[in-house]
């Protein structure tokens, strides 16, 4: 395809990608925070949730965001990386904002990202990076709407996160494990420091349950600046779950000053006790953003908030008979969620997996978390230049489901069509119809496979 055939967004978008990639980045806030003053400061003109954590960040966000809208606040959401379109990452009270407004918005800031990029490269630095220059657009998209609370995901780390120059009132950091080590270092504890950045003076910090050195860390940071820690299992947390057709029903549990509150029979359409915990976390900072942490939240509109999220990629159903199952787990933490939740929500005679794993993750460690569920794994590989080469990841499938349980393909599509095959040929041999497939190993893995199940409605 040539560039004349693309339409106006993706040729915008294939200039932003000529851009440093949303996987490399330089510490430093200061490209980001000079766009922003010659804008005129506009992420300030909102107020802002701000979600980091290593899982669960996306959904966590969504959820957030679904409650706020509920109330009927006007609300922005900015989440990354996208599945399918780049105007995914920027939402305008739960929809997708318009190609035009994204084209609008990059033709409004481009003259002063030229500056930033000029002034940098001067002084020696690079250039604004791709998730840079979204998240510009982002800030100033959400300051013209205007929105009156804006739920930011940073997109990797916290402290020298673009998205880090927000204050966020409320702060939520779901659980932290080890990823992207080369920038967030490679303990639990730096990354915890490098998260805990996003935590601004005497705001509300909504900490996920964490590891010790991980919640040391947050705490103290909670502690040098004079935010309020709320803690899942001390201030909030899951009381009761149970599975439920298309989701699972919950019992939250929070803590204001007036005492104890029970949010019960609380419909949540996405699987897993993760997304459980996922629930909890948007609840406290909710209740937190909206009363100050002094009154509950109108219960009925707490239920409407949970039952309309959706949140696509994750443990999303994409097709019947047999079923096809996305999940973006893309390290070994999300995959051992996944697997839980696959053992905990669904009840499949044969799962056949597909995978296909970017090549800087840990691919034994996910796919030996995946190995109990899976009855069989094809291996392949996604169309992203960092994805692991097909032979390189079957070698290991092989050392850990065995040679007769590991399959290859070339690419996603062939993959696809080898894993349906199985999974009928399965419910054929055993004259049921539980054989499902699960695609899962990245967002690029869940985007590619969604595409081209889903289609233009992906």
């Amino acid at each position: 395809m040539s560039v004349d055939d693309l339409s106006p967004l993706e040729r915008l978008h294939a200039d932003l990608m000529s851009r440093w990639p949303e996987t490399k980045i330089e510490p430093s806030l200061s490209r980001i925070a000079r766009l922003m003053e010659l804008l005129g400061d506009p992420q300030h003109t909102y107020r802002v949730i701000h979600v980091t954590g290593t899982n669960g960040k996306t959904s966590t966000a969504r959820m957030t965001e679904s409650l706020l809208r509920a109330f009927g606040l006007s609300t922005g959401l900015y989440t990354s990386p996208h599945l399918a379109r780049v105007t995914e990452r920027i939402q305008l009270s739960g929809e997708p904002v318009s190609d035009e407004r994204f084209i609008e918005a990059y033709e409004e800031l481009q003259p002063y990202i030229e500056i930033v990029d000029a002034e940098s490269v001067t002084a020696g630095g690079p250039a604004m990076s791709y998730f840079e220059v979204i998240t510009g657009l982002a800030l100033a998209i959400f300051a013209d709407a205007p929105v009156d609370v804006a739920v930011i995901e940073v997109g990797m780390g916290g402290t020298w996160d673009a998205t880090n120059v927000v204050d966020g009132q409320v702060s939520i950091v779901t659980p932290i494990d080890l990823d992207h080590a080369e920038y967030l270092g490679p303990t639990i504890a730096a990354v915890a420091l490098e998260k805990s950045g996003i935590i601004k003076p005497e705001a509300t910090a909504v900490l996920a349950a964490q590891p010790v050195e991980a919640a040391e860390i947050l705490i103290a940071r909670c502690v040098a600046v004079g935010a309020e820690p709320l803690r899942e299992g001390v201030e909030f947390g899951v009381v009761e779950r149970e599975v439920a057709v298309g989701g699972q029903l919950l019992t939250l549990q929070t803590t204001t000053s007036e005492g104890v509150t029970v949010y019960p029979e609380l419909l949540l359409p996405l699987h897993g006790a993760h997304q459980a915990e996922n629930a909890g976390l948007a609840l406290a900072a909710v209740e937190a953003f909206l009363s100050d942490g002094t009154r509950t939240l109108d219960l009925d509109i707490v239920r409407e908030g949970f039952a309309s999220v959706v949140s696509p990629g994750r443990l999303e159903i994409v097709r019947r008979s047999p079923t096809v199952l996305l999940d973006s787990a893309h390290n070994p933490h999300g995959a051992r969620a996944l697997a839980d939740a696959l053992g905990d929500s669904f009840t499949f005679s044969h799962l056949v997996g597909i995978v296909a794993v970017l090549s800087d993750k840990d691919s034994r460690a996910m796919l030996e978390a995946l190995e109990p569920v899976l009855d069989e794994v094809i291996v392949t590989r996604s169309q992203s230049p960092r994805a692991t080469p097909v032979d390189a990841l079957a070698e290991v499938a092989r050392s850990v489901f065995g040679e007769d349980r590991v399959s290859v393909a070339d690419s996603i599509p062939d993959a696809l069509e080898l894993a349906i095959a199985r999974a009928d040929e399965s419910a054929t041999e055993t004259g049921g119809s539980g054989a499902g497939v699960l695609v899962t190993g990245s967002v690029v893995t869940a985007a590619e496979a969604r595409m081209l199940l889903a289609g233009d409605d992906a």
